[in-house]
């Protein structure tokens, strides 16, 4: 499937961490009603993803919010507490780091 700006993304459920547990967030809590900035890496972890795909929006984020993005969701297919460590090793606390564990939303996709 090809997404194109405004379409509605297929329905999937992902994971992020709230406090200590994994919490599920459909595409629709993440993204409906809401400007969102989201992108896919291939892992948490990996150098390319760890040194070039992250942490622009990392440095951005203020400036990406400044322009009216409500949220930035970074979405890779890991599981929540996997997302959680490596947005904390990235100083990603401005992001949405979800977890696509079982790569449903991934494949959607296409």
């Amino acid at each position: 499937m090809a997404i194109k700006e405004g379409d509605k993304l297929p329905e999937a459920t992902m994971h992020i961490m709230s406090g200590d547990r994994p919490q599920a967030v459909t595409t629709d809590d993440l993204f409906a009603g809401k400007k969102v900035v989201a992108f896919a890496v291939p892992g948490a972890f990996t150098p390319g993803c760890s040194q070039v795909h992250l942490p622009g929006y990392v440095v951005n984020a203020d400036k990406l919010k400044a322009k009216g993005v409500d949220s930035i969701v970074c979405i890779a297919v890991n599981d929540a507490f996997v997302m959680d460590s490596w947005g904390k090793a990235q100083n990603a606390d401005e992001l949405v780091m979800a977890g696509d564990g079982n790569g449903d939303f991934t494949r959607a996709l296409g």
